[in-house]
């Protein structure tokens, strides 16, 4: 059974995410399409980056991962490309988002995907570019994929660990894009003037205590004991945190 995992900031929202699980399922045979996460940063593709590399982690080998974050998809300055990183199978836009899971890879290859007619819609190429080119060469149909050199996709450069706000869950929980196995549990945070320090478990601190933690994903997190850390510290998407040692 193939799994294809799809990662988007399409939302639940509308038509979208049917039609391009509709293609892959039109065109590979024993597909399971599993909704990694849809509410990916809109328009955040750097961001997106640091989630994208968490949450692939849990991947098998194998295994495979649809991957489209505006902006400018579509655009020619973003090239569609398709990435193997240690055996898992990424494809979506040239435009940063597939940076941290390349720089976390033991072994990679990287193409472009050549656009030989042109798309159904110029404005979701989603499905009608990413999904299609990710089923062919899966179906092992490997003409049209160019080699291109690694180190010339968007974001290559971007460090390992972003200390800054990258994500907010449905509790209000802010995600910040460094692995949490880099700090000791002695550091300290500091966002908007206020030092937190680390806990294991929500139950280890007071209501009402902001603290930080290794979430799920392994990825440091800021949190209020039965309350939302983004509200009542005031947080936003892309605020700087420092590490206090």
């Amino acid at each position: 059974m193939r799994q294809v995992h799809l990662f988007t900031d399409f939302s639940f929202k509308g038509p979208y995410l049917g039609e391009v699980k509709s293609v892959l399922a039109r065109n590979l045979e024993d597909v399971t399409c599993i909704d990694l996460m849809h509410d990916a940063p809109k328009f955040n593709p750097k961001a997106s980056a640091y989630l994208l590399a968490a949450l692939s982690q849990q991947f098998n080998k194998g295994d495979s991962c649809l991957a489209i974050v505006d902006p400018e998809v579509g655009s020619k300055q973003r090239r569609p490309v398709l990435i193997i990183a240690d055996d898992i199978v990424y494809c979506g836009p040239d435009n940063g988002l597939f940076s941290i899971v390349i720089k976390n890879a033991k072994n990679t290859a990287c193409y472009e995907v050549i656009i030989t007619a042109e798309p159904d819609s110029k404005t979701f190429h989603g499905r009608d570019l990413f999904a299609p080119s990710l089923a062919k060469y899966l179906n092992n149909n490997l003409t049209d994929f160019n080699v291109i050199d690694c180190t010339t996709l968007v974001g290559f450069d971007w460090d390992d660990a972003l200390n800054e706000i990258i994500y907010f869950d449905g509790y209000g929980n802010a995600v910040i894009g460094r692995r949490a196995h880099t700090l000791s549990v002695n550091n300290r945070l500091s966002v908007n003037g206020v030092e937190i320090e680390s806990a294991e478990i929500f139950s280890s601190v007071a209501i009402n205590k902001p603290f930080w933690y290794m979430n799920s994903m392994g990825l440091v997190e800021i949190a209020v004991n039965q309350g939302s850390a983004q509200t009542s510290l005031n947080l936003n998407l892309g605020q700087p945190v420092t590490i206090i040692i």
